[in-house]
């Protein structure tokens, strides 16, 4: 099972996303850690990509308008990924 971080900012994000959109974070979060076990790259429907001026970041989407922002950190426990997951949100938490 991977590892993982919140950042402050994440921590707000998610407390303002309404409950539905948190339901559908966290479901879209069980096929993610899914496919970080699995080592076949995320599946297409993730959408998951760099960010473009946010150097070591990716993005994953969640929802038409839901974006996720995390970069992987220093195992933790050995040979288990490690998130660092940063913001999440509308398209508005891009650069």
């Amino acid at each position: 099972m991977p590892t993982y971080d919140l950042s402050d900012e994440f921590r707000r994000n998610l407390g303002d996303l309404s409950p539905q959109h948190r339901d559908r974070f966290k479901r879209a979060v069980e096929r993610f850690v899914e496919d970080l076990k699995g080592g076949r790259g995320f599946r297409r429907g993730l959408r998951v990509k760099r960010v473009r001026g946010m150097d070591g970041c990716l993005e994953m989407t969640w929802a038409p308008d839901g974006r996720a922002i995390f970069m992987y950190g220093d195992e933790i426990k050995p040979g288990e990924t490690h998130i660092i997951w940063v913001a999440v949100g509308d398209h508005d938490i891009l650069p």
